[in-house]
């Protein structure tokens, strides 16, 4: 029985990185930290404090309902 509920899964832009640990900017203008590899300026999955892989460079767009 999985008593957690699942890590959701984010996209950012890599700001820098250092040691192999990733500052991600979120498009909703907060920041996290993630390990694994990535380039600064590259899009990227991150889900617990791991990249996942590249995202692709879409436009962001919020909206209200």
């Amino acid at each position: 029985m999985d008593l957690q509920s699942p890590k959701p899964l984010l996209v950012g832009t890599v700001a820098f990185v250092i040691n192999g640990v990733a500052t991600v900017n979120l498009p909703g203008g907060g920041r996290l930290q993630a390990r694994g590899p990535a380039q600064a300026g590259q899009r990227v999955f991150v889900r617990d404090g791991a990249i996942e892989g590249e995202a692709p460079s879409l436009t962001y767009t919020e909206g209200e309902v």
